[in-house]
């Protein structure tokens, strides 16, 4: 368990370059299994019990922006008022800090009560044994999840147990300065192919001076959403799948960019917070040469961009581009609300978990800024209060990506943020002109499975 827990530190310090915690009093069935053990949290334990003393303090952690903040503690600070008792503290980070504390806390056996978890990092964090399974907590309707899709909740199950809940629903979103391609003309269709999205940042390149920002720093769901339209799943049984050229279209696309002149330096991420919405190339940068005019970014995240986005500046939505759309598209979990094993107050962070996702006193705060909420009921009851971006959001959700997207792939595995930091450092050489696209792909498919088979 030490091991992986090692492991985890591992892949978070390295997957950051990508890119105070602990429960409060009470007790509970609940056994931190970074001491060495299986956690188990059975329903109807104590652990609530405090807050009628008024003693009972839990945490929650997530990343995010700044709505994404101010909205999330509203709604913790509303649940300490239907609660008198319990306080909530919450502690967030941007993307590119939250694992490396969050796997800082699970060395130091203090993860938070309520973790905000990602698909790439659920397997990992479930099988270390650092969540509780919420599954006996669904049996006695503790936690409800009557409102939500099988598949949804499927999403969020690791070897038969459910360790994480949906905190909404969204899709890749390719966000764009609308304002700046109204202006001359320019417009963008949903389901670009490739050529057609190469073709397009020329044409705005030519015309305004303004570059191209492909993911550069943070390529794990971009080019995992790249390889499905090769029908490729990148991780096997402790293996990469594929060969050793098949990556080479994925490596193409940077040196094409840079050749032409249309993608952005890769010197321009050395002054900014990589993963930052507000240093986000599209809305931060003021000059052509430094400034995109567009983000692989998600759907959820329109609404920050947009109030990160300088004074008058309309920002739009459309699908990533892909070789095939419809093979890469597909709709996921934005987020995870999970249980943090070392929780002493399990019965009162699933309470609190409930209320995140269920509740229309958290949700009417939250306005679906994760995503569209996952229970059915609540998504129906918040559309009509949402802003009209979120409403456009929904919009794109169910008439453009819904219609023309394909199953997400499996939770990947132990061993994938180290291989996609490898990916990110093998960018960072071809961007640099250090490899073509034919020996990074080479190059990167051997050290990739070297990482995979020792796992």
């Amino acid at each position: 368990m030490k091991k992986k827990i090692a492991l985890l530190m591992a892949c978070a310090m390295t997957a950051t370059a990508l890119a105070g915690c602990g429960g409060g009093s009470g007790t509970a069935d609940t056994t931190a299994a970074a001491g060495g053990g299986e956690t188990t949290a059975a329903a109807g334990g104590s652990g609530s019990g405090d807050a009628a003393a008024g003693s009972l303090a839990l945490t929650m952690c997530w990343w995010g922006n700044q709505v994404r903040n101010e909205r999330t503690q509203a709604a913790l600070d509303k649940y300490s008022e239907l609660n008198p008792g319990v306080t909530i503290e919450g502690q967030f980070s941007e993307w590119s800090d939250y694992w490396n504390k969050l796997a800082t806390s699970a060395a130091g056996q203090a993860i938070p009560d309520i973790v905000q978890m990602d698909y790439m990092y659920l397997d990992q964090y479930a099988k270390s044994g650092l969540l509780v399974d919420l599954q006996p907590y669904i049996d006695s309707g503790a936690l409800d999840v009557s409102e939500i899709s099988e598949n949804t909740l499927a999403s969020g199950s690791v070897d038969g147990g459910v360790y994480a809940i949906a905190a909404g629903i969204n899709s890749p979103a390719l966000l764009y300065n609308k304002t700046l391609l109204d202006a001359n003309g320019i417009t963008v269709k949903d389901n670009m192919t490739m050529d057609e999205f190469f073709a397009l940042s020329k044409e705005i390149y030519e015309k305004t001076g303004v570059k191209t920002d492909i993911s550069y720093g943070t390529v794990n769901s971009w080019s995992e959403y790249f390889m499905r339209s090769y029908d490729i799943v990148p991780f096997g049984d402790k293996c990469m799948n594929g060969d050793e050229t098949s990556w080479i279209p994925f490596f193409a696309m940077y040196t094409k960019g840079l050749n032409e002149g249309w993608m952005l330096s890769p010197d321009v991420f050395a002054e900014i917070a990589i993963g930052s919405v507000e240093q986000c190339p599209m809305v931060y940068s003021s000059t052509p040469e430094t400034q995109s005019w567009c983000a692989l970014s998600n759907s959820n995240q329109m609404t920050a961009m947009q109030n990160a986005a300088p004074e008058g500046m309309e920002v739009g939505i459309s699908t990533w581009p892909a070789p095939d759309p419809v093979k890469s598209g597909y709709l996921k979990s934005s987020q995870f609300f999970s249980v943090g094993a070392h929780t002493k107050n399990v019965d009162e962070a699933v309470k609190v978990l409930d209320y995140l996702i269920n509740s229309s006193d958290a949700n009417n705060i939250l306005l679906g800024e994760r995503g569209i909420p996952a229970p059915a009921d609540i998504a129906a009851e918040v559309a009509p209060q949402l802003s009209e971006i979120d409403q456009q959001v929904t919009a794109f959700i169910n008439d453009v990506v819904t219609p023309n997207c394909s199953p997400i792939n499996p939770p990947q595995p132990d061993g994938a943020s180290e291989v996609y930091d490898l990916l990110n450092r093998t960018v960072e050489k071809v961007c640099y002109g250090q490899l073509d696209e034919t020996a990074a792909a080479a190059e990167f498919f051997a050290e990739a499975n070297k990482i995979m088979a020792t796992k």
